[in-house]
């Protein structure tokens, strides 16, 4: 029998709110054994200081500049080469298709089916789990109880014994959650199909060199175990 570990899982979004003009949007998280987190911050922390940063940088996908590419390439590596660390991303081509009418759901509500949707491939028993959020608006704390709910509820962890916790942190104050930005960054602006800025094509370039041509814009075989993600289409979606 495999003993119990518990498992940190840092997550993000990007362009996930309804109207906000921006059609592709992405859920992501990085995650590994809670006793490893420690010494994968220090390396983060290490990196950025060879590259001339302060400790307490954060790394953001919106900060990537020609400037910092050197750095940010090599944070991507520290991410692949490191196989203590692993990533769940899903991804929605184009959120104008859909249509929560015809479901009879709010968007928050399919918002918080599409969280469990990413997440649930990383859950395995007997393991245990704890979720970390970055802090996004003054809502955050009922959105963090309402998904911890949902989650357990999926799970059937009606005592919370395998969902530990949920729990908002901030992101500069995470280097685990800062790869989590950058990863799902990379997703949206390949999803979008942007090519305005060299630097994060240089990052989409990294990344598909190492992992595949498509491992941004296609759904993971099931083999996929280190960079998995899913490209998830309403009912009547097209292509």
């Amino acid at each position: 029998m495999t003993d119990p570990r518990i498992f940190n899982v840092y997550c993000d979004e990007s362009c996930h709110l309804e109207n906000d003009g921006i059609a592709a949007m992405a859920w992501g998280a990085v995650y590994c054994q809670e006793s490893e987190t420690r010494a994968i911050a220090e390396d983060i922390r290490a990196l950025k200081a060879q590259h001339g940063l302060s400790p307490s940088f954060e790394a953001k996908w919106t900060k990537i500049s020609p400037a910092k590419v050197g750095f940010y390439l090599a944070l991507v590596d520290l991410f692949l080469d490191d196989e203590r660390l692993r990533f769940r991303g899903l991804v929605v081509p184009d959120k104008t298709q859909l249509n929560h009418a015809q479901f009879e759901q709010t968007h928050d509500e399919w918002y918080y089916k599409m969280y469990f949707t990413m997440l649930r491939p990383i859950f395995c028993a007997p393991h245990r789990y704890r979720i970390y959020l970055d802090v996004k608006d003054t809502r955050g704390g009922p959105k963090t109880r309402q998904l911890h709910d949902v989650l357990a509820n999926a799970l059937y962890d009606f005592d919370r014994e395998s969902l530990e916790r949920v729990q908002q942190v901030r992101s500069h104050e995470s280097e685990l959650l800062q790869i989590t930005d950058i990863l799902i960054g990379a997703l949206t602006y390949a999803n979008r199909g942007l090519t305005t800025s060299p630097a994060k094509a240089a990052m989409l370039a990294r990344l598909r060199e190492r992992l595949g041509p498509n491992v941004l814009t296609r759904t993971s075989g099931f083999s996929a175990i280190k960079f998995n993600m899913l490209v998830w289409r309403g009912q009547g979606a097209t292509e």
